[in-house]
């Protein structure tokens, strides 16, 4: 995208080893900034540059986006400014433990006027959406887990997405299981064994309501799962979308408990909050029992 488009800049808050801005830092030095350990600034530079007609994209770790609340939503969201969020480290992070797991950012995000939120399942996806990103012109964020997605084709060409749409990626019967982000693989492992519908959601804000009704009319259980804080989170967008349309289902929202997970492997703090797909299958069937 830097390549194609010169007003790129890449701004980042002392996490360009973290972030994967290394090669970008190197090949386009006088568009890479790096602010050092203030993330509130970062923020309102971008807002700045993007004043100038730049397009600024924000690499930052979503738990540190946190500390530039404030600026999001005076300095960028409310002038609905072309700024770029790349939120890295959503989710568990594992050894870096509590203060940096990306529990909070769909529940704190999805609440900000103008601003899209988007959850990429895999890093196809994950490109995919930082180009959409990108393109829109106003307030955007992309938030993706730390390390390596589960291995799919990257494919070369970009091209955006449509805005809000989710897709449906398996069909199945009574139970629908609405996937946020990077959960769409321990989903998917588990709906092949219940013979559930699984939907790619995508999209936290906006979400795709049309599919969230559809699902909804034509299964008897709908489950939502997400790498993030049930309470507030793309779950609570789920159940809020069909009381405003006055369509009642059983949910069952599974994500990141009301606690703070501390230090461990990854795939072991996943199975240990029910986020893999034996955690998944004991919830829906739980659920189910009674």
């Amino acid at each position: 995208m830097a390549a194609l488009d010169e007003r790129l800049v890449g701004i980042t808050p002392a996490m360009r080893e973290g972030s994967g801005m290394v090669r970008f830092a190197q090949e386009y030095p006088e568009r890479y900034f790096d602010v050092g350990i203030a993330e509130q600034h970062a923020v309102t530079f971008a807002a700045g540059l993007s004043c100038e007609g730049m397009k600024p994209v924000v690499a930052i770790y979503s738990t540190f986006l946190q500390r530039a609340y404030d600026q999001l939503i005076h300095d960028v969201a409310i002038q609905n400014l072309p700024v770029v969020f790349a939120l890295d480290r959503a989710g568990l992070v594992g050894a870096d433990g509590a203060t940096h797991n990306g529990a909070f950012d769909l529940a704190c995000l999805r609440c900000i006027p103008n601003l899209t939120l988007m959850a990429p399942a895999d890093e196809n996806e994950c490109r995919q959406m930082l180009y959409t990103a990108f393109r829109l012109g106003t307030p955007a964020a992309v938030r993706y887990p730390r390390g390596t997605g589960p291995g799919v084709d990257i494919r070369k060409e970009m091209q955006a997405l449509p805005i809000g749409k989710g897709e449906l990626r398996r069909r199945g019967a009574r139970i629908a299981i609405l996937a946020f982000g990077s959960m769409l693989k321990p989903a998917f492992e588990a709906a092949e064994e219940l013979g559930a519908t699984v939907a790619n959601m995508r999209f936290v804000k906006p979400l795709d309501e049309t599919l969230v009704k559809q699902l909804a009319l034509e299964h008897e259980l709908l489950v939502t799962v997400e790498e993030g804080s049930v309470m507030g989170g793309a779950g609570s967008a789920v159940a809020e979308c069909l009381a405003a349309a006055d369509l009642t289902r059983p949910i069952l929202h599974l994500g990141l408990p009301d606690r703070f997970v501390d230090h461990g492997d990854t795939g072991l703090l996943l199975a240990e909050v029910g986020l893999d797909k034996p955690g998944l299958l004991a919830a829906i069937r739980s659920r189910l029992a009674t």
